[in-house]
Order: C-alpha cells, then structure tokens, then sequence
C-alpha cells in the first residue's frame, strides 16, 4: 500500500486559489497552514488579515478570523489578543498595508512587546489596487504612480520596516525570508514557526518579512518574477535573521 507523503494541510480550506498565477500568497498561506498543524494549535489560533491581497485569507486558511480595516491589522490583533490572552493570535499583510498606513500600529506594537505573531507579504507594490508604489518599491522600479521609475527626491526611498522595527525594545524576533525557490521555502517556514512559537513562549513581538513574486503587476512571468526577487530584490533586502533575542538570559 502506497504510503502518502504529502496533502493539504488540515487548516487549510478545500477552496481555489484566487491570487494571479505565480503569486506567494498562495505559497505562504499554505505554510502558515502547516506550521499551525504542527504546532496542534488550529483550535485556538486568530487571524487578521486586512484590505489588501490577504483580505480574502478567511476563505483559505481553515482558524477563527477577524476583518481589519487597511494598516489596522495589528490594532486588532492586540485588542483581541489582550481580552484572550489565551489565544495565539498572527496578522497577515502586505508591504503596501503594514509599511504604509499601518506604520504607526505597527512600531507601537513592537515597542511594547505585544505578544503577536506578524506575516509580513513584501512585493514592493500595491497589488490589489492596481500595482502603485509601496513604500518598498526599489528606486527605479517602475509602478503604475511611477511610470518612469521610482526617484528618492520625489518619492522617497524604499522603507527597510524589518530593520526599523529591530530596534524597538520589545521586538524579539525578526527575520527576512523569501518563497522563490523550495530552499528558501522551506527557510521561510522555519521562520513563521519560530514566530509562533515566541508568542506560545510569551517572549514578545515576532515578525516574519517574506519577500514575495507579483508577476501581474511586475509585469514578467513567474520564472521571471522569482529571479527579479534574488537578483535585484534581495539586494536590497537581503535575507537572514535581523533581530532574535529569544536566547537572551539563558
């Protein structure tokens, strides 16, 4: 009798993918679905998702969800968290959502060290609206708002939030990973396990940048999208562990 070595995730939903062919969304879903499994907490695990690519996450990934406002993710995620202290509770949003209007929720959550585990989707545009500038889109990336490449006189330069939330006194994970290649697949999820399992211990805010292919608004294919992100993004974001004081005091 063949022995069954792969399946769908118990806490994800038996639904079709809407993302665009290509996209991580679907890639990331499925490994926050997997490391929930491993962890045996479906049960008790609440999702946030916001506006955005992620808003539709409720009818993927199989645990209790609560709807967020665009960039009020973590907000609610801390309400809910501080009234069931109990539960595990992660958001889960992109770069045009968290680094933009969420910013301010954002920094202040790390700050305080709320027990929060946060996926962070970085494809350095707006893409369900149409593929304009994000806070991470590169310099000279071209978007829909910066047809002829983005400029840091009148735009601004890409925003590193991974870093900037390093230094907040109350982040104790964070790590840039990335889903273009089954290596770093497989990295990325022993990141978001890692975030969970700093909220389980009670040890303060983690996060996890995951570095994701937009084919649609990038405009290439899906083989072209994955090598734009190790050649050009990545170096700009490179990948590894930027803060983990998890050890301190041991």
């Amino acid at each position: 009798m063949a022995k069954q070595v792969f399946k769908r995730p118990d806490a994800i939903k038996e639904n079709v993918f809407h993302y665009c062919p290509g996209c991580g969304h679907s890639i990331i879903h499925r490994l926050v679905a997997e490391v929930i499994d491993e962890l045996g907490i479906r049960d008790k695990t609440v999702g946030v998702p916001p506006a955005g690519c992620a808003v539709l996450a409720y009818n993927y990934i199989n645990v209790d969800m609560g709807e967020a406002p665009h960039g009020r993710a973590i907000a609610v995620a801390t309400g809910i968290k501080r009234a069931r202290p109990e539960l595990i509770v992660f958001t889960y949003q992109g770069d045009g959502d968290i680094a933009a209007i969420g910013t301010a929720e954002t920094i202040h959550a790390a700050n305080r060290g709320e027990r929060l585990s946060v996926i962070f989707v970085n494809n350095g545009v707006y893409g369900m609206t149409g593929g304009q500038m994000a806070p991470t889109t590169l310099l000279g990336q071209t978007t829909t708002t910066t047809p002829g490449g983005r400029l840091p006189l009148r735009d601004g330069f890409p925003l590193d939030l991974s870093q900037m939330l390093a230094v907040a006194n109350g982040s104790v994970y964070i790590e840039r990973t990335a889903v273009t290649s089954p290596k770093n697949i497989i990295k990325a999820k022993k990141a978001i396990k890692k975030a969970f399992q700093v909220q389980m211990d009670d040890l303060g805010f983690a996060l996890v940048e995951v570095l994701s292919q937009c084919p649609t608004n990038w405009k290439l294919s899906p083989v072209e999208a994955c090598r734009r992100v190790e050649e050009e993004v990545m170096q700009n974001y490179p990948l590894g562990i930027i803060k983990d004081t998890t050890h301190k005091g041991d």
